[in-house]
């Protein structure tokens, strides 16, 4: 074990004494011993116990840590107190420009176990109230968060979404200085709209594929190398992984058909279309004699069935959009305020209404609102109702959803409101019958009318609790509650993948933003992808109703 890798161990352990708050001149000792063995101009190695225990700076206690690593290659202090600690908050240590200090304010006030969840939380402007932060130390940690994710090598849709359109671009601008009408596509999953994204397929189509690919190398936006299935393959700067097919155009929309849905969608298609020349996608499918399946369908589930039987729903487009609800402003932890956020959605966003669900009294960390601070709320709401008319601000609450499954807030408080979200945001570490038992109680509550994030997932960073997706899905069916698509390219939850079976019962489903700020509500734009991709029509989605509709919904549902 070299001096480095000894030095390391025993930083890593004053850090995670300091975190459990641990005896001061202990860790001292611990940390003033790592910089000393990271100094030696010596191999410590080399030494035995009694040499080690004349160094200056370790001493008896210091000497035999370091002796235990060496002979054993562990320490039985770290391992004790690694066990005791989470593994993401171990995990902060590694993130340039918090320490010990902020991680114990992040874990023990905030509640934050790793950091998935404390990229939520930067997103969520949560930080910046916390003792010993500010705007720009969150911003700060919220990059080096994107970039640890970036090198793991998988994106968020929504982080792919910018690179995508930028090198659609400059591979656009660059074909057009030496080809006629260049036929240039994404395809992959990413247009499928799948939530993660491990790399980018590009079609090209040209009138000669050969003369194209021999002058890929002045192509400067990127470096491309040829593969052995004769794709050209490249590395980003952001740690994205490029593919390039180059086709003759007569292949091009074969190629964009094969290279766009999974391998069971594609295979029986093609099954019963056959190979050809094709002038469209829409043809393939023309020729199979199927309806045309969009892109983001084609995941070899029951599309192909519908498309024979000319089912296929009219997937939600973004202008179907009505109003937003699900939304936070600085009554809680939103970064503007009620008149601000409504404001927004009126003039720039062309809404008919905004539902305000600021977060419940039992949200500490999100500066829940208390009973008097719900009554004073309301209050401004009814004043801007007049002033913004006849845009509509709808009075919601983001209800925390207990641990035995009760909503936040009595009856009397409860009732004041035009709608009610219920979500899980603390004592999240449950099995299956908990987590599904705790949200049916919930749903069953008659004050509730969305259920929010239903498994409380961060992709790319946090599971969620598993829940038997079915059975809460029934509850929701059978009480007559909304599920939300959280939009928020992190939640994306309801899954899409249970988007069907919901619609199947019946149960409507909202896209909403989850905003915290204005630019939050631009999470709609995702919200629809993913419902598009789980089937979503229109008609079945409760923020697609006119303002008319829904305050009848509304009204139906409280009476």
């Amino acid at each position: 074990m070299e001096n480095k890798t000894i030095a390391r161990s025993l930083r890593l352990l004053s850090q995670l004494m300091e975190l459990n708050q641990g005896n001061a001149f202990k860790i001292k000792s611990v940390a003033n011993a790592a910089f000393k063995i990271d100094k030696l101009p010596f191999a410590i190695k080399s030494k035995s116990l009694e040499e080690i225990e004349k160094i200056d700076g370790l001493g008896k206690s210091m000497s035999s840590k370091v002796w235990e690593l060496l002979t054993v290659g562990t320490m039985a202090d770290l391992e004790q107190i690694l066990a005791d600690t989470p593994e993401g908050i171990v995990e902060m240590l590694g993130i340039k420009g918090i320490g010990p200090k902020k991680i114990v304010v992040i874990w023990k006030d905030l509640g934050i176990e790793n950091i998935g969840e404390l990229y939520y939380a930067c997103n969520e402007n949560r930080l910046i109230e916390a003792k010993g932060f500010g705007l720009k130390t969150q911003e700060e940690i919220r990059k080096v968060i994107e970039f640890k994710m970036a090198a793991a090598g998988k994106f968020l849709y929504a982080q792919a979404e910018h690179l995508v359109n930028e090198l659609h671009t400059d591979l656009s601008l660059w074909l057009n200085n030496f080809e006629s009408a260049p036929l240039i596509e994404i395809a992959g999953d990413y247009r499928r709209r799948c939530e993660i994204i491990e790399d980018l397929v590009f079609i090209i189509g040209t009138d000669n594929a050969e003369s194209t690919a021999s002058k890929l190398y002045l192509f400067d936006s990127v470096e491309f190398e040829k593969q052995a299935d004769e794709s050209y393959l490249a590395a980003t700067p952001f740690g994205l992984n490029v593919k390039l097919q180059l086709v003759n155009k007569a292949d091009f929309y074969l190629q964009l058909f094969t290279s766009t849905g999974n391998t069971a969608h594609v295979n029986e298609v093609l099954a019963m279309a056959g190979a050809g020349d094709y002038l469209s996608e829409a043809a393939i499918y023309e020729k199979a004699k199927l309806a045309y399946i969009a892109p983001e369908l084609r995941e070899g589930g029951k599309e192909i069935h519908l498309a024979k039987e000319n089912k296929l729903p009219i997937l939600i487009t973004e202008k179907d959009l009505k109003g937003t609800l699900h939304n936070h402003s600085t009554w809680s932890d939103g970064v503007h305020t009620l008149e601000q956020m409504a404001v927004f959605c009126k003039e720039d966003l062309q809404l008919e209404y905004l539902g305000i669900c600021d977060h419940s009294k039992s949200a500490f960390y999100a500066n829940g609102l208390n009973e008097q601070r719900v009554y004073a709320q309301q209050q401004e709401i009814d004043a801007l109702n007049i002033k913004l008319a006849p845009f509509k601000i709808f009075k919601g609450i983001e209800s925390d959803i207990q641990f035995d499954g009760s909503l936040d807030y009595p009856e009397e408080i409860l009732k004041t409101f035009d709608f009610v979200v219920a979500s899980i945001h603390s004592n999240i570490k449950m099995d299956e019958e908990k987590a599904t038992a705790r949200l049916i109680k919930a749903i069953e509550n008659p004050y509730t009318t969305i259920l929010g994030h239903p498994t409380g997932r961060l992709l790319l960073s946090r599971k969620g609790y598993p829940i038997d997706y079915a059975k809460v899905i029934d509850a929701c069916a059978a009480n007559n509650v909304v599920i939300e698509i959280n939009a928020n390219p992190l939640r994306l939850d309801l899954d899409w993948r249970w988007h069907n079976y919901a619609l199947e019962k019946g149960v409507l489903l909202s896209i909403n933003p989850d905003a915290h700020r204005m630019e939050g509500f631009k999470d709609m734009h995702y919200g629809t992808l993913v419902a598009r991709k789980g089937g979503l029509a229109a008609t079945q989605c409760l923020n697609a109703f006119t303002l008319t509709d829904i305050t009848e919904y509304f009204n139906n549902k409280n009476r």
